[in-house]
């Protein structure tokens, strides 16, 4: 074991709860991988929050002992980060944390690594891009986890920084490093909750199917303008069903992010699949959804949606065991490999132009949601039903294909996907960034806030008669006692807004009684008698002490 990393964590606490975006199960997935398979002496978890550090260590550790040390910390701990050498963070967007290393003169001490999670929502394709504009550095990435996605970046980038070029001039097209790493799954873990006998009988017969009847599963949300239009899929296993003389079982296991969808669902597998016998289960329920792994035959996903970007139910799926039928889309064409774990539907799209891109200029001048932009991209993104029905009708007929793509899937994720492979990965980024980082220039970078959003008291200085300095002097106000008036601004509820950025009641009490025996103290003379880290508190408590009309200053 070696080293150390710091993850950027913005949850009020480590976990899942009901209805769990995809990126929050991959993100506390790959978390916990880097607890129990990442090889790190330590890891720094840094929150905004006060956190359970007991829950937090128990969500880690999946009930594992751990060797990995875990401490927790605050996000504005630069001391913490450059320990570690590395922040992580589950998210693309680092202009804010390089502008903060920055703003604190740690340019050379530590690297920031960020992950794609998706591209579609504007918004984050603009946070992306200003790393081009932001202090990231060349010991700096952002992680892709397909190489459509990296692909998509790459381009990106080049357009982006070409136009920058044209508008300002200079030769450098500065952009992050573009890694490909995929996410991950826990083979072992996954192939001990399929490979359950017992819980595959008992569960097969609760949804009412046979020793010889083929169970079809889908795994995650039910949003068909976030995740994928069921129509394709309903239709797909219904003639699947007709092609082997009986008709397959559908079981989705998911969430409705919109409970309303719900009836749309369920009208358009009456629609179409009337003869297919379709189950609903909850997969905020774990231990249904483990049976579902256990039960099923084959995994169905035809994703069809520009929010999707790798496809972590699919590899979850291959270390389960089951063969697959998907969509040849984004992430899933280099998850799976046509012909050896899964059959791949082709998918079409629109060439670019009108009316494609009133559908994004919608979004942008908030005329239509984000879920309706994507919604109707996806609504003209088509999957080949026919290819589908036919790789869903091939598996069914054979238990030997079945079975021999299964044994592919496991194989590939054993290869590639399991933790301590991708791990691999990212301990080999860490060491690339960290030396890149030692042969920087040691002194190139001094420490210089955002011009744009570095400090509102900078910002905002014009706004003001009389900026505080060292010089500024104070007294306590004509009139005013540093009695009972004092206690009145220090115990009104009001007054409790905002204390946590000045020194406690106590402190600013004694600083009160001080000024009323020598008044008219200059700033640089009151916080030379603190300690250094207590000086910023009574600064602002002076100024907030003026605020309340206790003080008066010069």
């Amino acid at each position: 074991m070696r080293g150390e990393l710091a993850i950027h964590h913005l949850g009020v606490r480590v976990g899942l709860g009901q209805n769990p975006f995809g990126r929050d199960v991959a993100n506390l997935a790959l978390f916990r991988a880097f607890a129990r398979h990442g090889g790190f002496e330590r890891l720094h978890l840094l929150t905004p929050f006060r956190i359970d550090p007991a829950a937090a260590h128990e969500a880690l550790s999946a009930g594992e002992t751990l060797a990995t040390e875990v401490e927790y910390g605050s996000l504005l701990d630069q001391g913490r980060m450059a320990r570690a050498g590395v922040l992580f963070r589950g998210k693309a967007d680092l202009p804010e944390l390089a502008w903060a290393r920055r703003s604190a003169g740690r340019d050379l001490d530590y690297s920031l690594v960020g992950l794609i999670h998706t591209l579609a929502p504007p918004l984050t394709r603009q946070e992306i891009a200003l790393a081009s504009v932001a202090p990231v550095e060349p010991w700096d990435a952002i992680v892709c986890t397909s190489p459509a996605v990296q692909g998509a970046m790459q381009t990106m980038f080049a357009e982006w920084t070409d136009y920058l070029g044209q508008k300002f001039g200079g030769p450098e097209r500065p952009a992050p490093m573009l890694p490909m790493i995929p996410l991950g799954v826990d083979l072992a873990e996954m192939t001990a909750l399929a490979d359950r006998p017992q819980v595959r009988a008992a569960a097969r017969a609760r949804l009412g199917l046979s020793e010889d009847d083929v169970l079809v599963l889908w795994v995650g949300r039910l949003s068909f303008f976030e995740k994928a239009a069921p129509q394709p899929m309903f239709r797909a296993v219904e003639e699947a069903g007709r092609k082997v003389g009986r008709p397959l079982h559908f079981a989705l296991a998911g969430w409705f992010p919109n409970p309303e969808h719900r009836p749309l669902f369920e009208e358009a597998a009456k629609g179409y699949a009337p003869t297919t016998p379709v189950h609903w289960i909850d997969g905020n329920d774990r231990v249904l959804l483990g049976e579902m792994w256990a039960a099923a035959d084959i995994f169905l996903s035809l994703v069809d949606n520009i929010q999707e970007t790798f496809g972590l139910a699919p590899v979850e799926a291959m270390a389960a065991g089951l063969p697959i039928v998907a969509s040849d889309w984004d992430g899933y064409r280099f998850t799976l490999q046509h012909g050896r774990q899964a059959f791949l539907a082709s998918s079409l799209i629109p060439a670019p132009g009108r009316p494609s891109a009133g559908m994004l200029r919608r979004h942008q001048l908030r005329i239509d949601s984000y879920q309706a932009y994507a919604g109707h991209v996806a609504y003209y993104t088509a999957i080949n039903v026919r290819e589908a029905a036919d790789g869903l009708a091939a598996l069914a007929a054979s238990p030997d294909m079945r079975r021999r793509l299964g044994q592919g899937g496991r194989q590939r994720v054993r290869e590639v996907f399991d933790w301590p492979q991708v791990m691999r990965r990212y301990r080999e980024l860490f060491d690339e960034l960290a030396a890149i980082r030692q042969q920087a220039a040691p002194a190139s970078r001094a420490p210089k806030l955002n011009p744009v959003s570095g400090d509102p008291f900078r910002d905002f200085a014009g706004f003001a008669t009389k900026v505080l300095s060292p010089e500024t002097r104070f007294a306590l106000r004509e009139g005013v006692s540093s009695g009972d008036e004092v206690a009145l601004a220090l115990t009104v509820r009001l007054d409790g807004f905002a204390d946590a950025w000045r020194a406690p009641p106590d402190a600013l009490r004694r600083l009160v009684e001080g000024l009323a025996e020598t008044p008219w103290r200059a700033l640089g003379d009151i916080v030379s008698e603190v300690p250094p880290s207590e000086r910023a508190g009574v600064t602002y408590g002076l100024v907030w002490l003026c605020k309340m009309g206790v003080l008066d200053w010069l």
